[in-house]
């Protein structure tokens, strides 16, 4: 074996051995490029629950500044709480109809809203019943914050005294209430009873109802 020969395998073993070298840093660089990947999504993932959650709290922050805001006579409060409590009356009452075996442990609408979280039954019922009266959860927020600011100092009337001191009341919220949020939900609850869409309720319900509060706060 001459010279040349010696050389040109020593160059070949050379360049096998870096080859090899340089195919352990492709790895190497592949499993770096993967995890950075993992962790950017990671990052990502998080920023993106943290903005949700920012986003949400702002959203709450603001309906209740604009339900406090609120500078209803206490005539035209009593009207407004009359048509949030008895579409909150009815949905409990309503998703009660879908669920009688559960009646005893769904006392309130504050119950259904708690419950509904971990109970897959009541969720499903819930969203159905919501959907039946053409609301959302967000809906559902903005009337409980309305009435949570104010039930304890609100009186309920009746349809016909309601309709004594104000013919319009879409034309009243539509002008008083300037967050949009709030005002669509306060809109759409006057519509629901206006359509006969929402039942009566007894004194009793409405006494019952009353445990939103310390419920919803938390």
């Amino acid at each position: 074996m001459n010279n040349e020969t010696t050389t040109l395998i020593s160059l070949k073993k050379a360049m096998k051995r870096k080859e090899k070298r340089l195919d352990h840093k492709l790895q190497a660089l592949k499993a770096q490029f993967k995890q950075l990947d993992f962790t950017k999504d990671n990052l990502t993932q998080k920023f993106e629950h943290h903005s949700k959650m920012m986003a949400s709290q702002a959203a709450q922050d603001e309906l209740w500044t604009a339900v406090l805001a609120l500078k209803f006579t206490s005539m035209e409060l009593n009207i407004v709480y009359s048509y949030v409590i008895e579409v909150l009356i009815c949905l409990h009452t309503h998703v009660l109809e879908k669920l009688p075996d559960l009646v005893s442990g769904l006392p309130t609408l504050a119950s259904v809203l708690r419950r509904k979280v971990k109970n897959r039954c009541i969720r499903v019922v819930w969203e159905s019943v919501l959907e039946e009266y053409g609301l959302q959860e967000s809906d559902i927020t903005a009337l409980c914050t309305f009435f949570i600011a104010h039930g304890n100092k609100a009186e309920h009337y009746s349809a016909k005294v309601r309709q004594m001191y104000i013919r319009d009341v879409t034309f009243m919220i539509t002008n008083m209430v300037k967050n949009q949020a709030l005002q669509d939900s306060l809109l759409r609850a006057v519509q629901l009873i206006e359509k006969g869409k929402a039942v009566k309720a007894s004194e009793e319900q409405r006494s019952s109802l009353k445990e939103l509060i310390p419920t919803v706060k938390n």
